[in-house]
């Protein structure tokens, strides 16, 4: 007869245990700490961007050839928004080790663990502050700036331009005319042709035959030049206007991959620093 192997498994703890039962009841996650230190976190954010924006500010001039220029301005905006994100991740989170409870019978990884995960949502929570508050003041002010647009067009502005249109310039580029037009001479639909066509260029990345042909012979009857100087108008413009926007685009792309750098640089160090202070908070005597 062949011997006959038995296997042993770990015997389980009953479930009337006592540090089961404390387990179950007992929750790994502080929010009253990871609260005060987000709400400490987007205030500093707050602050520290207020103080950048002002040092930005007074470091512009009017003025060719005097101040910062755009270049340096850019990088430092960008410097600025990673030291600003450090700075206040680090400080909430620090502020969640400290301030969470003290974890009784729990095993040093799963404390650090803890730490970790405080300092993380410390940062994750900041950010939602901080943009709510970010989009509500720009909701606000978008608002003002959209109630103040009709009152400026009852006051006399007969154009039908809206200042905010970053095409407005361009339109008015092919829309000049080389002699003085006639008073009260309305032209909001002829402008607000030339930006629709001057969208639909953009989005597609050319600009059809048929509506440079338009554009030229609207230019030639509003600003007396012939055919080809009208043409050679429209072309530049829409030269013009394209290269904006590509400079436009790529900008937009290098501060989003540089505001990726900075939050995952704030969640890092906030991550890092719940761990710094949950150690000191462990070492503080009861």
């Amino acid at each position: 007869m062949s011997d006959v192997v038995v296997t042993r498994y770990p015997e389980r703890k009953p479930l009337n245990d006592s540090s089961a039962k404390t387990e179950s009841f007992v929750s790994g996650v502080s929010w009253a700490a990871i609260l005060a230190g987000a709400f400490a976190s987007a205030s500093l954010a707050l602050i520290l961007f207020a103080l950048g924006s002002g040092l930005g500010f007074s470091s512009v001039s009017p003025w060719s050839h005097s101040g910062a220029s755009a270049g340096a301005l850019g990088k430092g905006a960008i410097a600025w928004l990673i030291v600003t994100q450090i700075m206040a991740s680090a400080l909430g989170g620090y502020l969640a080790g400290r301030l969470r409870t003290k974890w009784a019978n729990v095993h040093t990884d799963e404390v650090y663990f803890r730490d970790t995960a405080h300092g993380f949502l410390v940062w994750a929570v900041g950010m939602v502050l901080t943009a709510a508050f970010l989009t509500s003041a720009a909701t606000s002010l978008a608002g003002g700036a959209l109630q103040a647009s009709p009152n400026t067009t009852n006051a006399g502005d007969s154009t039908g331009t809206n200042p905010l249109n970053p095409s407005s310039y361009y339109v008015d580029m092919i829309m000049r005319s080389n002699s003085v037009p006639a008073t009260g001479r309305n032209d909001v639909y002829d402008r607000s042709v030339v930006e629709r066509i001057f969208a639909h260029a953009l989005s597609q990345g050319s600009m059809p035959q048929g509506d440079h042909a338009y554009l030229t012979q609207m230019v030639t009857a509003r600003s007396g030049l012939n055919e080809t100087e009208a043409g050679k108008r429209v072309t530049d413009a829409f030269s013009s206007a394209q290269q904006t926007s590509d400079t436009t685009r790529k900008t937009m792309a290098h501060l989003s991959l540089w505001l990726f750098v900075a939050l995952l640089s704030g969640a890092f160090c906030a991550a890092y620093a719940g761990t710094i202070g949950g150690r000191q908070r462990d070492r503080v005597d009861a």
